[in-house]
C-alpha cells in the first residue's frame, strides 16, 4: 500500500525562470532537481546542454512546462507575475523572488538552499561570499588611507535611452570601492524609472569610470566616446570604460556578488593605482 505520510523533502522537479536560482542549484549540487531553465541561461554553461529551456524573460512556454510535470517554479519579480498567475491556475507551486539588494540577494540564496534541504551548505558557500566582499572593502579602505580617491563611477545598463544600475549594482559598485554617480535612481526597480533623459546630465556629473553592461547586447566603448559632448567627461579623456558582461552582474544572484563585483574592484584598483601615480591629470 502507498503510504500516504511520506513526504519528499523539497521540491524534486524544479523549473528556473531566471538564471540565478539555476546556478545556485548547481553551486549546491542540486542540479538533478532542475527540469526547466530560462533560455538566457549561460552560468553555468552546462546546464544549456543538460536542461530544456522552457522560458525567455517576459515569456514562457506554459505547455512545455506542465508537460515536465514541475513541482515547483522559480522566478523573479513582478516581471514575471503573468507567467507565475497561468502556472498557479494550472495547481503549479510558484515561488517569486523579488531580491533587489545585496542583503536580499544573499537571503533569497538561503532560502533556496533551504528549500531543498541545503540549508548548512548555503550558509557556508553566502558566508564565504561575504568574506570576500568584506575583503574588497578593506582593500579599498587601506588604498583610501594611502590618499587614493574612491572613482565616480557610471555604470549603463542600457545605452538608448540611457539606463543606469539597479540597486544591487549600486551596492557593489560601492563594495568595489567607486561611488554611483546616480546614487538616487538605485532604488527604482523598474528600468523606465532608471532613465537618464538629459545625458548631459551624465557629462555634468563627471564619472571618473564608465562601466557597460547593456544588458545581453555587446557594450561599445567607441559609440559611448562618439557622443556629442561626451570628450569632456573624465573616463573618456582617460580612456576608463570597460565591459561588464551582463551574466556576470545583471542576474541578482551568485555570479554577481562574485565574478561581477571582483571585475568591477580590479578595475577600480587599477584606476585607484593609476590615481596616486598622477596618471589621471585634471
Amino acid at each position: 500500500m502507498t503510504d500516504l505520510l511520506h513526504f519528499q523533502p523539497g521540491p524534486q522537479r524544479i523549473v528556473c525562470l531566471t538564471e540565478e536560482t539555476t546556478e545556485w542549484l548547481y553551486l549546491l549540487g542540486q542540479e538533478q532537481r532542475i527540469v526547466g531553465i530560462s533560455g538566457y541561461t549561460v552560468r553555468p554553461k552546462r546546464a544549456r546542454d543538460e536542461k530544456p529551456r522552457v522560458s525567455a524573460f517576459l515569456s514562457a512556454k506554459i505547455e512545455k512546462i506542465m508537460a515536465l510535470q514541475p513541482d515547483c517554479v522559480l522566478g523573479f519579480s513582478d516581471l514575471q507575475a503573468d507567467i507565475a498567475s497561468d502556472l498557479v491556475k494550472r495547481g503549479v507551486q510558484v515561488t517569486i523572488f523579488n531580491q533587489r539588494s545585496v542583503a536580499q540577494i544573499f537571503s533569497m540564496l538561503y532560502q533556496l538552499a533551504a528549500m531543498v534541504n541545503e540549508a548548512e551548505q548555503g550558509a557556508s558557500r553566502i558566508a564565504q561570499m561575504q568574506a570576500e566582499l568584506r575583503a574588497m572593502q578593506a582593500a579599498v579602505a587601506a588604498r583610501v588611507a594611502a590618499g587614493a580617491r574612491r572613482p565616480k563611477v557610471y555604470f549603463e545598463e542600457w545605452d538608448s535611452p540611457h539606463i543606469s544600475a539597479i540597486r544591487w549594482v549600486s551596492e557593489l559598485v560601492g563594495i568595489a570601492g567607486g561611488d554611483d554617480c546616480f546614487p538616487e535612481l538605485a532604488a527604482e526597480s523598474l528600468g523606465k524609472n532608471r532613465i537618464i533623459a538629459d545625458g548631459a546630465e551624465i557629462v555634468r556629473r563627471n564619472p571618473d569610470l564608465i562601466l557597460g553592461s547593456w544588458c545581453g547586447k555587446k557594450f561599445r566603448p567607441e559609440n559611448v566616446v562618439a557622443r556629442e559632448g561626451w570628450d569632456a567627461v573624465n573616463a573618456v579623456r582617460h580612456q576608463q570604460l570597460f565591459e561588464i558582461k551582463s551574466p556576470d552582474i545583471l542576474q541578482p544572484g551568485p555570479a554577481a556578488l562574485t565574478d561581477g563585483v571582483t571585475k568591477m574592484h580590479q578595475i577600480i584598483l587599477r584606476w585607484m593605482e593609476a590615481d596616486l601615480a598622477g596618471t589621471f591629470k585634471p
